[in-house]
């Protein structure tokens, strides 16, 4: 089988804002971490690409380029200042005419990770993830970060957080956390919580039952994966609450979570839907979802 194309690297969506400026930055240090090439995307949307197309002035045209070859622009000199000295990171730069979400996925098929930002200006303004940035995360064919406008750096040897439900997403959460905590040289907090029923009022014995065949469930989960990472210290973690929440508290002495995402676009446990929507609107330290890639 033969090795995937991912020839843009890290693709970095932008947009002038200060959302945007966080994710170029994050992404310049991604792409200097696993020595691939930084893809800066900025994507012009006039009415004639949207549906049914209006005419517009051709000066509208020129306006809306030139804002976004500046936008790109910034989003390069912010990326280099974030590259470090020893490190030589390729950076393209593309101005597309497209949607901002098409524009993205569309990549996501040559792309080693698609990065945003929680909210933007115009398209990206809608709601605190923004349309654009949740369209993204359902339907991109590999991970996709998300990344706050008020992202502060975690303390350098804070672990990786990973959501885990023992679902096949899990599974890719699982895989995507490991690299990254390996890349980073910093440990891996695995979490898995109970949800949707009314754990609290469940006997103590009923309790500790399930506890225990929790903890045998979620060793089982890492075990391949501790396996194939020795360098990554593992920290397991059952807790008799709801994943949102304690993703969200476990969050705040962790550099990055990782959740998992269903195929289909829908999202379960400690995946997409209730919970993780919950999770990256209110995270403060970057999120990556763990999209499946194309089917072959």
């Amino acid at each position: 089988m033969s090795a995937p194309d991912h020839h843009r690297g890290i693709v970095v969506a932008v947009d002038g804002s200060s959302a945007s400026s966080a994710a170029a930055t994050w992404a310049a240090g991604e792409a200097a971490m696993r020595k691939v090439p930084l893809t800066v995307v900025h994507a012009v949307t006039t009415p004639t690409a949207t549906w049914p197309p209006v005419p517009y002035p051709e000066s509208l045209a020129v306006r809306l380029e030139d804002e976004g070859k500046k936008a790109i622009m910034h989003a390069i000199k912010l990326a280099e200042e974030a590259i470090p000295a020893d490190r030589n990171v390729t950076i393209h730069r593309e101005l597309v005419y497209s949607s901002p979400a098409l524009a993205l996925i569309n990549m996501s098929d040559v792309a080693e990770m698609i990065v945003v930002g929680t909210a933007g200006r115009g398209l990206l303004a809608r709601g605190v993830l923004g349309s654009v940035s949740a369209t993204v995360v359902r339907h991109a064919h590999c991970p996709v970060a998300v990344v706050h406008a008020d992202h502060v750096a975690a303390a350098q040897d804070a672990p990786v957080l990973v959501g885990v439900d023992g679902s096949p997403a899990s599974e890719l959460a699982i895989e995507v956390a490991f690299d990254e905590a390996s890349r980073r040289g910093v440990g891996l907090t695995a979490l898995h919580a109970w949800s949707d029923i009314a754990i609290t009022e469940l006997p103590e014995p009923d309790w500790s039952s399930l506890e225990a065949e929790a903890h045998r469930s979620l060793a089982e989960n890492l075990a391949g994966w501790q396996e194939r990472y020795p360098d990554v210290a593992v920290q397991r973690l059952v807790v008799r609450d709801q994943p949102a929440r304690q993703l969200a508290e476990k969050s705040g002495t962790a550099e990055l979570l990782v959740v998992g995402s269903h195929g289909r676009g829908g999202l379960t446990g400690v995946l997409l839907g209730s919970v993780s929507n919950a999770v990256l609107h209110s995270v403060r330290i970057p999120v990556i979802v763990a999209r499946p890639p194309v089917p072959a």
